[in-house]
């Protein structure tokens, strides 16, 4: 009677052994595989009685220089600015680095040199053609000056941004020089007093834009100082609480100064 299996030794014919190999190779295995964790960056082990190889140390290159990139600087060269308002209207129409090159939509500043009031709002209205703020920003506007007892024609109209652009990076365009050209366009118009509607405007004439956009101060450019008022977005300001605020500011403001 024979033992138990395990103990019965079977010879392999050397057939059996090609024909299993050739059933794996088949399956597409044809490579032997293992566990065993393997040093591939590690030096090589130096032969026996020889010398060990040697090993240099890697050399640290250094990092290929990174050129800044230009920031192109809204309106170009300073020296080139117009010196007059009218100048400066046909100006702001058609200068291709204060909008990258876009001049459909633009819409001019309107109003009279050396006004009593100028306002300043950040961009026009969508519905904006021929004429600043013609749309409900603008009626409301007209309404509140003659509330203050100012004809609307006798007020200074401009925007920080020559055609309407909602989400503007305020940031951005303050890095890129536009306040220098807002500036620049105050000090054109020479208003006695100056408002101006929206965080993005008063950003770019030096106010933080996280404090409240409610405060009065200076405007001070080339040695002249103008009254400023600041003041939320105009259509916020359809909202009645904001707009007795507004009012209330406008009261202590025109109230501070010497007529």
């Amino acid at each position: 009677m024979e033992g138990p299996a395990q103990n019965r030794t079977v010879a392999l014919h050397p057939a059996d052994l090609a024909g299993a190999l050739g059933w794996w190779r088949d399956a597409g295995v044809d490579l032997d595989f293992h566990d065993d964790p393997q040093a591939w960056l590690a030096a090589p082990e130096p032969a026996a009685g020889g010398p060990a190889p040697s090993r240099s140390a890697p050399v640290a290159r250094p990092a290929p220089a990174v050129e800044p990139v230009p920031v192109a600087s809204m309106g170009g060269d300073p020296a080139l600015w117009p010196r007059d308002l009218v100048g400066f209207a046909q100006w702001w129409l058609t200068e291709a680095s204060l909008d990258h090159g876009v001049r459909e939509g633009r819409v001019a500043p309107r109003g009279p040199a050396g006004a009593a009031l100028m306002v300043l709002v950040g961009h026009p209205e969508p519905t904006d053609g021929e004429r600043l703020l013609d749309g409900p920003e603008g009626r409301l506007l007209d309404a509140m000056l003659r509330a203050m007892g100012i004809a609307p024609e006798a007020v200074y109209v401009a925007a920080a941004l020559p055609r309407h652009t909602p989400a503007a990076d305020w940031a951005d365009l303050a890095r890129r020089g536009l306040g220098a050209v807002v500036r620049h366009h105050i000090a054109l118009a020479g208003p006695q007093r100056l408002l101006v509607f929206g965080s993005g405007a008063l950003s770019l004439l030096g106010n933080d834009p996280a404090q409240s956009a409610q405060n009065s101060s200076q405007f001070y450019h080339e040695g002249r100082s103008i009254a400023l008022l600041g003041a939320r977005d105009l259509g916020l300001l359809a909202r009645s609480a904001w707009k007795a605020r507004f009012w209330h500011d406008w009261l202590d403001w025109t109230g501070s100064i010497s007529q």
